[in-house]
């Protein structure tokens, strides 16, 4: 029997990772978090891969009805973007405890997108500090790299784990998970086209990106949304970014999980910055903020998958969009 988290007090914030081995343990406990969730008569959003999406519609049958139901391989393909969604919910919402079931990470996901998943899970902590919510997170441990499993007990304070909800010895602060996943990003091997860029070029980057990017197997559209991308991260390095960046750009085979062989372009623009704030662009920002952050925001939106670096050295954007 897995034990089922507790609602969420006022004001109090519930993170655990649920821990299963098979899809009987999946919908024994994400179906009895649902079940208790909508016994409360609290709003549920259950966003997770598609498989498992179709198996607890079944599961849960009439009983599923007013769920808001969500295909995590859409929405989290990149991982930037499911923070701000997770969000969204809970304001719609004001005033009542929210459940969320959210499963950012699964077997086929590429290395790039579970370290930017990891770090999402780690800021998921800040983001929703005090709020009042729970968010379930379920963890295949025997379809999962044992080194994704161990993160997992680093970024959730608690662990549903063999029938057991325990504080998690190893959770830590979302500061150090992130600058953990500042790994430093691998070279590329291949043909590389740089352009340097300096106050008063960014039309000139725009021009370059666009010139580049015309030779590569994107549509008009997709190809339009990469130089957009391009062109926002260029404007926050001349703007924050000590006036000046490069940006490189290159073709790659298999960029993204299941974006097929040979179908993937990156953009990478390298700057003298820094992140004042590690939740910028993953949150929708105010149309009347004058904290800024709307670059980096648009910047998720548009691509497919967004690694982030904030290091000494520097702050770096490697942006990939699959060619479809």
């Amino acid at each position: 029997m897995i034990t089922v988290p507790a609602p969420a007090g006022a004001g109090t914030f519930v993170h655990p990772a649920l821990f299963y081995r098979d899809l009987g343990e999946y919908l024994t406990g994400v179906g009895g978090f649902v079940r208790a969730a909508l016994s409360a008569d609290e709003p549920v959003l259950v966003a997770v891969p598609g498989p498992h999406l179709d198996a607890l519609r079944e599961s849960l049958g009439t009983s599923g009805t007013g769920i808001t139901w969500t295909d995590m391989t859409e929405l989290g393909r990149n991982p930037g973007r499911i923070l701000a969604s997770l969000q969204d919910f809970a304001d719609r919402h004001a005033g009542r405890a929210a459940r969320i079931v959210g499963e950012p990470i699964w077997p086929g996901r590429s290395p790039a997108e579970v370290l930017e998943a990891t770090r999402h899970e780690a800021l998921i902590n800040t983001a929703f500090a005090d709020r009042p919510a729970t968010v379930l997170c379920p963890y295949d441990v025997r379809g999962l790299a044992p080194s994704v499993v161990a993160d997992a007990r680093r970024t959730h304070p608690t662990l549903i784990e063999e029938g057991r909800d325990l504080p998690s010895p190893a959770y830590t602060d979302a500061s150090r998970v992130s600058a953990d996943c500042d790994l430093p990003l691998p070279e590329h091997g291949g043909e590389v086209s740089r352009l340097d860029y300096a106050p008063g070029g960014l039309a000139e980057v725009r021009e370059h990106a666009e010139s580049w990017a015309r030779a590569t197997a994107l549509t008009p559209a997709r190809r339009g949304d990469l130089v957009l991308a391009i062109s926002e991260a260029a404007a926050n390095s001349l703007s924050h970014g000590g006036g000046k960046g490069t940006l490189r750009l290159w073709t790659t085979a298999g960029a993204l999980a299941g974006a097929g062989p040979g179908a993937g372009v990156v953009a990478e623009i390298h700057d003298g910055g820094r992140l004042a704030d590690p939740l910028a662009g993953r949150r929708r920002p105010s149309l009347a903020s004058a904290e800024g952050g709307r670059g980096l925001w648009m910047i998720h939106q548009l691509c497919d998958l967004v690694e982030v670096r904030a290091t000494e050295s520097g702050f770096t954007l490697r942006l990939h969009m699959a060619t479809l």
